[in-house]
């Protein structure tokens, strides 16, 4: 397999989706990793395996009905496969497979399939020091922009999960491109003050536009940055509750074409007015974990 992904929106053909065969049901409240997930395993309403299963096929049936080829992990038992945008990322021709949190790691071993099909040479593991995961990681052509903490909050939170080793890392292993790192605000237990990855508060969409919640950021310089490499009228600016539902969290299919859930109202009438085609499916069983629809793929080519 060629890999082939510089940024979020190109024509997208191939694709690795995550799975829930066998997700492990409701946890336990001290194995969360997320606030939105303490939330709903305190609430009782944490999702049940019926309702991801069938809105993960909503999804697959959107990538199919655009010919988009598709991988999946393979199952592993009682493990929550859902959101196999983190456990790997690929950057041009390359796959970087991430240094992710203890409660996660066997989640890559289910790529290793996946993994036989692309040369060697283009698969990149990182040392033990350099953390990061791929929902921090987005492709903007010869940008990088990586969500990351700062030692203090690194160590503090445990929704920290990419740290400036990770990002330096990243900048030595492509030197043609421009990195750009943002520090993100973190809370264990208040998921509106949480931004868990960097696409839980920001994504480029189209070509030259973006969706953005501005609270995510720890550092105004960023916002400010932001602002004025897309052009202030180019943002979509969303508030906190819409953070908190994941509305930057859609999912690219084309520079035309995204796909979004279907209770993303305002974000999805500003979209059409913009000209985009909006594929609206359920997904808001499993945001309830703190991930939505591009947390849950891993593009593997785009043209």
């Amino acid at each position: 397999m060629e890999l082939n992904v510089n940024n979020e929106t190109h024509q997208l053909k191939a694709v690795l989706l995550g799975i829930a065969d066998s997700f492990g049901g409701t946890p336990e409240l001290g194995d969360c990793y997320d606030p939105k997930s303490k939330e709903h395993v305190l609430n009782g309403t944490f999702p049940q395996i019926n309702d991801i299963t069938d809105e993960l096929k909503e999804f697959q049936a959107v990538l199919e009905k655009y010919s988009i080829q598709i991988y999946r992990p393979s199952n592993i038992a009682s493990l929550n496969q859902i959101f196999s945008r983190d456990i790997a990322f690929v950057i041009s021709n390359k796959i970087i497979l991430s240094n992710i949190i203890k409660d996660r790691e066997k989640e890559i071993l289910a790529i290793d399939p996946l993994l036989n099909l692309i040369k060697k040479e283009n698969i990149i593991s990182l040392d033990k020091d350099s953390r990061i995961e791929g929902g921090d990681v987005i492709l903007f052509n010869k940008f990088i922009f990586i969500g990351y903490s700062e030692e203090e909050d690194f160590i503090k939170y445990k929704v920290a999960r990419t740290n400036k080793s990770g990002v330096e890392r990243i900048k030595s292993l492509f030197p043609e491109k421009e990195v750009k790192s943002f520090e993100l605000v973190k809370s264990d237990d208040n998921a509106k003050e949480n931004a868990l990855h960097l696409d839980c508060c920001f994504q480029p969409i189209g070509k030259n536009q973006a969706i953005i919640y501005e609270g995510g950021f720890k550092n105004k310089k960023d916002i400010k940055y932001l602002n004025q490499l897309f052009g202030s009228g180019n943002l979509i600016k969303i508030n906190s509750q819409e953070m908190y539902d994941m509305n930057s969290n859609i999912f690219s299919i084309s520079e035309n074409v995204i796909i979004s859930e279907r209770s993303f109202l305002r974000l999805n009438k500003i979209l059409r007015e913009r000209g985009f085609t909006v594929e609206e499916i359920s997904y808001s069983e499993i945001s309830k974990m703190e991930g939505l629809l591009r947390c849950s793929t891993m593009p593997l080519i785009r043209k």
